[in-house]
């Protein structure tokens, strides 16, 4: 049993997301047959910390317990599961490749945590990871936002040189939807340009900030264009779910994973009891997309019969 407190056990234990997956989703995945081969987790983790960064329900939890971290680690590891990189990864899927037993570690921001306390488990487990940093908090001096401390570009050197590669996370982390067209295109090509400025490699993957929002087709197309142009090869989103061959390149889905995913759940996720939640998830997108298109249409068309 991963070490989570009394409260948070009460609290995790009647989550409908962890009592679909586990009673219901993953059972049902089981039945279908072998596909763990197809569909590669990639694994979304932030900060490994005791902060809380003030969210209560578990799913919007973006922080990990160390304990909890090193122990997940080592069930994976126990378990035969081996690392791979987003590229390799990539090409397998398309290859038709069996990666059962692979999976894919990310964080995303850059917190510093990733260097005192992931990469020493990581190292004894044999894993590798990414991380997609958002270059203004990296080249803060002394690098800490909101009360959280961040990697240094000296921090990331190291880590580059421990075999971790590194992505893009934009700029200053916004919500790229309330943003120009060219503040889009900047925040997407100059956090690559820092990053390979100071590593001298290329930078080919990033992470979309915030929540992705795949529902609206024609801002993800513009999105992809400009990542192309830009030249990246691939990035990760918050869509839910493991990567496929028909996965988007650009935009692959991940595996939140957080203090409270206990070993049966934490298990559930990575064989595809979680990925149900993706249908729920990409309703309410459509759902608050489609509202806020009414509210727009009737707002325009008050204005105009005003004049």
């Amino acid at each position: 049993m991963f070490p989570i407190s009394v409260n948070s056990v009460r609290l995790n234990m009647f989550r409908v997301d962890r009592l679909v997956s586990l009673y219901l989703s993953h059972p049902f995945v089981l039945t279908l047959g072998p596909s763990a081969g197809s569909r590669v987790p990639i694994l979304m983790y932030h900060s490994i910390s005791d902060n809380l960064f003030g969210m209560s329900h578990p799913y919007f939890q973006i922080n990990t317990v160390p304990e909890v971290f090193s122990q997940q680690m080592r069930w994976l590891r126990n378990s035969g599961y081996r690392t791979s990189s987003l590229p390799e990864v990539l090409t397998g899927l398309q290859a038709g490749e069996d990666l059962s037993k692979t999976i894919v570690i990310t964080f995303d921001d850059g917190y510093r945590d990733f260097y005192t306390d992931a990469l020493p488990v990581l190292k004894q487990c044999g894993f590798t990871a990414t991380i997609f940093l958002a270059t203004d908090r990296i080249q803060l001096n002394p690098a800490r936002v909101e009360g959280a401390d961040y990697l240094t570009w000296k921090d990331v050197r190291e880590l580059h040189g421990e075999g971790i590669s590194f992505g893009a996370h934009t700029v200053t982390h916004p919500d790229l939807r309330s943003l120009q067209p060219d503040q889009i295109e900047y925040e997407l090509g100059r956090s690559k340009e820092i990053i390979e400025d100071h590593l001298g490699v290329t930078v080919e993957s990033f992470s979309y900030p915030h929540g992705f929002p795949e529902e609206d087709k024609d801002y993800t197309r513009y999105l992809e264009d400009v990542l192309c142009n830009l030249g990246y090869d691939h990035g990760v989103s918050t869509n839910l779910g493991r990567a496929s061959r028909k996965s988007n390149r650009f935009f692959l889905p991940r595996i939140p994973v957080n203090s409270l995913d206990d070993p049966s759940f934490f298990q559930a996720k990575l064989q595809g009891g979680y990925d149900w939640l993706h249908w729920p998830q990409l309703l309410k997108k459509y759902f608050f997309h489609r509202t806020v298109a009414l509210r727009e249409r009737a707002l325009d068309n008050k204005e105009t019969s005003s004049r």
